[in-house]
Protein backbone atom coordinates (compact mmCIF):
# COMPACT_ATOMS: atom_id res chain seq x y z
CA UNK A 1 0.00 0.00 0.00
CA UNK A 2 1.74 3.15 -1.13
CA UNK A 3 1.88 6.33 0.89
CA UNK A 4 1.46 9.42 -1.27
CA UNK A 5 2.55 12.95 -0.40
CA UNK A 6 0.32 15.88 -1.28
CA UNK A 7 0.35 19.67 -1.03
CA UNK A 8 -2.94 21.57 -0.80
CA UNK A 9 -3.21 24.25 -3.48
CA UNK A 10 -5.62 26.27 -1.31
CA UNK A 11 -3.95 26.44 2.11
CA UNK A 12 -0.43 25.08 1.42
CA UNK A 13 -0.62 22.20 3.92
CA UNK A 14 1.68 19.27 3.12
CA UNK A 15 0.54 15.81 4.22
CA UNK A 16 0.85 12.10 3.54
CA UNK A 17 -2.02 9.73 2.77
CA UNK A 18 -2.17 5.96 2.52
CA UNK A 19 -4.00 5.20 -0.74
CA UNK A 20 -5.05 1.59 -1.28
CA UNK A 21 -6.50 1.90 -4.81
CA UNK A 22 -6.47 4.47 -7.59
CA UNK A 23 -10.17 5.12 -6.99
CA UNK A 24 -9.35 6.29 -3.44
CA UNK A 25 -6.80 8.79 -4.81
CA UNK A 26 -9.65 10.90 -6.23
CA UNK A 27 -11.31 11.09 -2.81
CA UNK A 28 -8.31 12.55 -0.94
CA UNK A 29 -9.01 15.86 0.83
CA UNK A 30 -6.77 18.25 2.73
CA UNK A 31 -6.88 17.51 6.47
CA UNK A 32 -6.64 21.25 7.29
CA UNK A 33 -9.16 22.94 5.01
CA UNK A 34 -11.06 19.98 3.50
CA UNK A 35 -10.60 21.01 -0.12
CA UNK A 36 -9.54 18.58 -2.82
CA UNK A 37 -7.35 20.94 -4.88
CA UNK A 38 -4.16 18.95 -4.31
CA UNK A 39 -0.84 18.54 -6.04
CA UNK A 40 0.97 15.21 -5.69
CA UNK A 41 4.53 15.68 -4.44
CA UNK A 42 7.59 13.66 -5.39
CA UNK A 43 8.66 11.46 -2.51
CA UNK A 44 12.24 10.98 -1.48
CA UNK A 45 13.71 8.32 0.69
CA UNK A 46 16.75 7.88 2.85
CA UNK A 47 18.82 4.74 3.13
CA UNK A 48 21.29 3.81 5.82
CA UNK A 49 23.82 1.07 5.83
CA UNK A 50 24.38 -1.05 8.89
CA UNK A 51 27.94 0.22 9.30
CA UNK A 52 28.89 3.32 11.21
CA UNK A 53 30.76 6.11 9.47
CA UNK A 54 33.86 5.52 11.61
CA UNK A 55 34.15 1.96 10.26
CA UNK A 56 34.42 3.09 6.63
CA UNK A 57 37.95 3.21 5.22
CA UNK A 58 39.26 6.57 4.09
CA UNK A 59 39.17 7.07 0.30
CA UNK A 60 42.43 7.00 -1.58
CA UNK A 61 43.20 9.87 -3.89
CA UNK A 62 45.54 8.38 -6.46
CA UNK A 63 46.20 11.75 -8.09
CA UNK A 64 49.35 12.57 -6.14
CA UNK A 65 47.87 15.67 -4.51
CA UNK A 66 47.34 14.05 -1.09
CA UNK A 67 50.86 15.02 0.03
CA UNK A 68 50.03 18.70 -0.38
CA UNK A 69 46.99 18.65 1.95
CA UNK A 70 44.50 19.39 -0.81
CA UNK A 71 42.57 16.17 -0.13
CA UNK A 72 42.09 17.06 3.52
CA UNK A 73 40.33 20.24 2.44
CA UNK A 74 37.98 18.46 0.05
CA UNK A 75 39.63 19.85 -3.09
CA UNK A 76 40.12 16.55 -4.96
CA UNK A 77 36.50 15.30 -4.77
CA UNK A 78 37.49 12.01 -3.13
CA UNK A 79 36.31 13.09 0.32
Amino acid sequence: MPIFEYACDDCGTKFEKLVRASAEADAVHCPSCGHNHLTAQYSTFAARSGRSKEAEPAPTCGSGMCGTDFCGGGMCGMN
